[in-house]
Parts: structure tokens; sequence; C-alpha cells
């Protein structure tokens, strides 16, 4: 660590968009006189998740890649839809894997810089100012990953839907699972009148990853997941003889909250104190991807780093989309049933990507035509 604390950039937080933005600065020559800082109260030496995302080409993450699959299947009460990905691949990435790959890359730079410490805040004059629990630093501009507290303290005029889940990889002693195919979506076990699925990712014939998610309001006690997880286990999988070598639990915000309003000329919130995690889904790998790139074509072109991060029409989508889960949080499994029955998968990875056409577009809010959707289309409007 430098004892100058004044830098170009720092970057807080090494997580999945601190970590890819620091990754794009060093491998463009345009910063290559630009001192960086990364500032983490954590050394990142954890398995903490898995990012899964989809690709039709090769890419720079194709290394650490865990799995892929071409084939994917969404269960629901009613129906079993199965799906064919090409030209796409479902990708999964783990967190340790991303750590560790993006760490030893950035150490080989000497203008990056790695500090270990809490950040207690940050104020914004003719240069941006980051206090943490032991020194006091400068920089000409200030990534920031910190979720506002404006959010923290559930703002009224805004929904909020947390995406919650709770997930074991198992291992068998015998060959189980089918690990050519991913099941994204399986509706039939239920809490309730609540959106909750199944999401299973086959690893190999004896270890998958099945994980019990929430699409709710409000979270559920530890216990609450093992009961679901172990009933799926037998009860749809039909495995009674098991381990569970590894655990995984998170929390990821659905909101149409305006995280970007809090980004100013020196300071840029980003990840999921940006607003980068998608409303509707909360997928943030490839979403997270581009607006690094966006960010980098903005600094290059003299313009404000967070200038046009986000588009519109899909912040509307997922509005309308938040709005039917909040009023009818039931309506969950039969949204998605139309949104895999109705629209090829291409179509579908395509407007998660947020790169449809008008046309595609249409086409899926179609195949969403009810009076839920036509009540939370006009209280959006």
């Amino acid at each position: 660590m430098t004892n100058n604390p004044h830098f170009d950039y720092i970057i807080i937080g090494n997580g999945l968009a601190g970590l890819q933005l620091a990754l794009k600065l060093t491998s463009d020559t345009y910063f290559s006189d630009k001192q960086i800082a990364l500032i983490d109260s954590s050394t990142k030496s954890d398995n903490d998740k898995t990012w899964s995302f989809w690709e039709t080409e090769s890419s720079y993450w194709d290394n650490i890649v865990h799995k892929s699959w071409n084939e994917a299947s969404v269960i629901t009460s009613k129906k079993r839809i199965d799906l064919k990905l090409q030209p796409y691949t479902y990708k999964t990435i783990r967190a340790i894997d991303f750590y560790n790959e993006v760490i030893t890359k950035l150490k080989q730079y000497n203008n990056i810089h790695f500090i270990i410490d809490r950040v207690e805040s940050v104020s914004e004059k003719d240069t941006v100012t980051v206090r943490t629990k032991k020194q006091t630093y400068v920089a000409k501009h200030v990534f920031d990953s910190r979720v506002h507290e404006a959010f923290l303290n559930s703002p009224k005029h805004c929904i909020i839907i947390t995406q919650h889940f709770k997930g074991w990889v198992i291992k068998t002693p015998t060959n189980t699972f089918n690990e050519n195919k991913i099941t994204m979506m399986d509706y039939r076990l239920k809490d309730g009148k609540q959106t909750t699925f199944m999401y299973v990712l086959p690893f190999s014939k004896t270890e998958a990853l099945v994980e019990f998610t929430y699409f709710t309001k409000h979270l559920v006690e530890d216990g609450t997941y093992d009961c679901f997880l172990k009933k799926y286990i037998s009860d749809y999988l039909k495995i009674d003889d098991y381990t569970i070598i590894e655990t995984e639990r998170g929390q990821i915000p659905m909101t149409n909250f305006p995280f970007n309003t809090y980004n100013t000329k020196g300071i840029t919130k980003i990840g999921t104190g940006g607003g980068w995690v998608k409303g509707s889904t909360g997928y943030s790998f490839k979403h997270t991807e581009k607006k690094v790139d966006k960010i980098i074509s903005n600094i290059k072109q003299h313009k404000t780093p967070s200038s046009n991060l986000f588009k519109r029409k899909y912040r509307f989508y997922d509005k309308v989309f938040l709005k039917v889960l909040k009023d009818e949080n039931d309506k969950g499994e039969w949204i998605f049933q139309q949104f895999y029955s109705k629209n090829s998968i291409q179509t579908m990875f395509r407007f998660l990507d947020e790169d449809s056409s008008l046309y595609e577009d249409i086409k899926i809010m179609w195949s969403l035509f009810s009076w839920s959707f036509i009540k939370a289309f006009i209280k959006t409007l």
C-alpha cells in the first residue's frame, strides 16, 4: 500500500462490480498512469455466492466457469417447459474463483493498491474524501458499492421485493443428476400463496446445487429453507442418501429505488448500491459487465462516469413486473410460465439482457396480457 493518501480513483467494495471495474481500468492503457485504490474490510477468501449468466460466445471468464449447460427446464404446477438454449450457453462461476482470478491479475499492476479497512464516510467538495477506521484518503473520483442509507430505511414510495434464498451443494454416492440440464425454476413446492421456486444446477452426475428461492417482501427463518430443501430433495428429486458439502445464502433487492439519483460528479454508485441488479430478476453478472464498459467509455470521452447507464424502457418494464409481484405475489408462477411457454428462450434472454427489439418487447408484454398487468401498467404510468 502506498503512503500517499491521494488517488485518481478509489473503489469501495471488492465485490462483483468493484473488481470488474478495476480489471477494466487496468486492461486499458488510457488508465495506466492512474493510481487506483480498492478498499474493502474483507480479504475475499470465502466462496460466499455463485453467479450465473448466459452468453452466445466465449468470453474472458471461460477459464473460471465452474460448469456450463445448453439445456434447461422450467416446471410449474401445470406444465413442464423444456428449453434448448443454443446459441446461448448458461454458465456458473463460483465467487471464490472470481475473487482469486481478478485479485491475482490486479496485483500484477503497480498502480493498484489494496486497502483492507472499513469505510466510514465519503464526502465531496473539489475532490472526494474517503474516511476509514484507520486513515483518510482523497480521490478525484470514487466508485462506491455501499447501499445508500435512504434505501435501507425502506422508502414507502418505492417497491422493494427481496429475492432471498438458501442452497445446498449436495453429493450423492451414485449417479443421480443429468449434468447437461439445469432446472431454472420449479414451482411445484410452495410456501403458501407466495412466489417460491427451486433452482437446480447439476455440476456432475453426483453433485448439484439445490436452492430454494423466494420473491417476497418479507424474509423467513433459516430453518424454513431447510424444511423445503429437504422435502424437495426427498419428494421431487427422489434422493434419500446425500451429503451437504457446501451451503449458500443470499438476499438480493429487486426494486425500482432510484439508486442512480445518488450519483454525483465525483461519486458513482456501483453494483447493488448503484441499482445494477436487474429489478425484475436479480441478475447482475452481465449487467455489471455492460455498465463497467459504459463507465470506461464515459471517462474516456470526458463525460460524467454515470452518464446514461440505464435504459428507461427496461426500468419501466421492471417496475410493472415488481408492481404485480407486490400486489399479487402468488402471480410469480403464472408470469414465468407465460414468459417461457409463449416466447423462445433466445428472445427471453435478449429481453433480460436488455438487448431486445421493440417488436420482441411487445410480444413478451402481450404474452403477459391480464387484468393484473393492465392494473400495474396503469398505476406505473
